[in-house]
């Protein structure tokens, strides 16, 4: 990480020239399988949890969960989402709208919902469960340390194998989230600058990146009950008065439609479109700048998300755990997209054209808002909101780096929490640096080619993490090694 960040720091321009014409060869290569895989995972969670195996505890048999429903569902959301729902939240379903993604006989606006829904539904969880399945399962089962390496039995593995896989987890949950941090601390500053009318940079931007990380600092130092959990849950309460007012100030019986329409015909279409069967295939153009991107930051995600899930998970079932990722958040976000996307739909009807007032992903929340009555007070909030999501997308991603180094400690030494909280921001600073390199490449344009490119070993080790935790079931669940 650290060598990665120098380089970046003395050679930016050649730096993105590099990873530029990396993510063009795995995109032209390796593009579907990322959509098998989310295809894959989905209907492979779906089946374990409504198989005999979801009756499996995490746990002691009588053990109760260790968190409530509505603590554990505010952090598996707050870290496996986090600012990426206040970044698109108006942004997505109108382009979608713009540029319908296939021929369809729904509504432009109802189709526009289906394929963000698509995009941030059950693929993104699945990928997120998976590694909750197999890590839960090694954790609060088989007693094992809190390592991506030890959900593989030790046939497989010899210790130089061990650490290399774990090191391949480290390095994709660190690519991840400094993305993460990146396009949030962008967002931030480009609302500043639409508030204020202000032309806020670089420099900004790197300002917010030290402040973010230094508030996540102090609450993973807290630890998960302490610091953590506490502002997950302030992250959804206010997430959920901002949706209601929203909701509440708009149409709502045509809210509900759409969500409901929306909802089915996401259903209805979830298998061609995660296939991109026949007239459901958006192009290789399309899918490169959205599904690709998605796919491959839902799996740079994975590692840290479901390890952070699982060890949160203690005292529920797989069936509970799993069909809790897959739908409680699922059906949150599609509400959530509804609500802004449909009310962003009758704002551009209002107009009677459409300028591109909603184009750009820094901004278009605060346009948005602009017709809404305390618009300022909205404003704020939401800045304030996507600071919050981002410490806790930090401080839980960080909590899991330090117990990969503390040997799988799950509670890990506070020297590796300060350790880790330095290096993300550094190379969070790289990032940053790497997405200014040019007038005319953002951030957004740099995470997307960086992602695609260090997932993909991860991809493929997912699926031989996979194969080997399913070829080791026994009768109730158990897993030789």
């Amino acid at each position: 990480m650290l060598i990665f960040s120098l380089v970046v720091f003395l050679f930016t321009e050649w730096s993105y020239r590099s990873i530029e014409s990396l993510s063009l060869w795995v995109r032209n290569h390796f593009g579907y399988f990322y959509l098998y895989l989310g295809l894959g995972c989905v209907l492979l969670l779906m089946g374990i949890a409504l198989s005999p195996w979801g009756k499996l505890k995490l746990g002691k048999p009588h053990d109760a969960p260790e968190h409530s429903l509505w603590a554990w569902a505010s952090m598996l959301y707050s870290t496996g989402m986090g600012a990426g729902i206040l970044l698109r939240a108006v942004q997505e379903p109108v382009f979608m709208q713009q540029n319908p993604p296939f021929p369809s006989n729904s509504a432009p606006e109802i189709l526009a919902l289906e394929f963000t829904f698509y995009q941030w539904g059950f693929t993104a969880w699945a990928f997120y469960g998976i590694f909750a399945l197999v890590i839960g399962h090694a954790l609060f089962v088989k007693k094992q340390h809190v390592l991506v390496s030890s959900a593989i039995p030790p046939k497989f593995k010899g210790r130089k194998r061990a650490n290399a896989i774990d090191i391949l987890a480290i390095v994709t949950t660190v690519f991840g989230l400094i993305a993460a941090i990146g396009l949030g601390t962008a967002q931030i500053t480009g609302g500043i600058n639409h508030i204020f009318n202000a032309e806020l940079g670089v420099w900004v931007t790197l300002l917010l990146a030290v402040v973010i990380s230094s508030i996540a600092f102090v609450s993973v130092w807290m630890g998960v009950d302490r610091g953590i959990k506490r502002i997950s849950k302030f992250n959804i309460l206010i997430t959920l008065l901002l949706s209601a007012f929203v909701f509440v100030n708009s149409n709502m019986g045509n809210i509900l439609v759409s969500f409901g329409k929306a909802s089915l015909q996401y259903l209805i279409d979830f298998v061609p479109m995660s296939l991109a069967l026949g007239t459901y295939d958006p192009g290789i153009s399309f899918l490169t700048d959205w599904t690709f991107y998605y796919w491959a930051f839902w799996l740079a995600w994975a590692p840290f998300t479901g390890i952070f899930i699982a060890r949160i998970s203690q005292g529920r079932t797989v069936r509970q755990m799993l069909l809790g990722v897959l739908i409680l958040p699922s059906l949150g976000t599609f509400f959530w997209f509804s609500v802004f996307g449909t009310s962003a739909f009758e704002i551009i009807e209002s107009w009677g054209s459409y300028q591109g007032e909603f184009d750009s992903v820094f901004s278009s929340i605060f346009v948005f808002f602009s017709a809404y009555p305390f618009s300022g007070l909205l404003n704020g909030i939401t800045l304030l909101l996507l600071v919050s999501f981002l410490v806790t997308s930090v401080d839980s991603a960080v909590f899991v780096l330090s117990m990969f180094t503390d040997r799988g400690n799950p509670d890990p030494n506070k020297r590796h929490r300060l350790i880790w909280s330095a290096v993300v921001l550094f190379t969070t600073l790289a990032l940053i640096l790497l997405g200014f390199a040019k007038p005319d490449v953002d951030i957004l344009v740099a995470v997307q080619k960086l992602l695609i490119i260090t997932s993909l070993p991860f991809a493929f080790f997912m699926v031989f993490m996979v194969s080997v935790f399913l070829a080791g079931f026994k009768k109730g669940g158990r897993v030789k090694g």
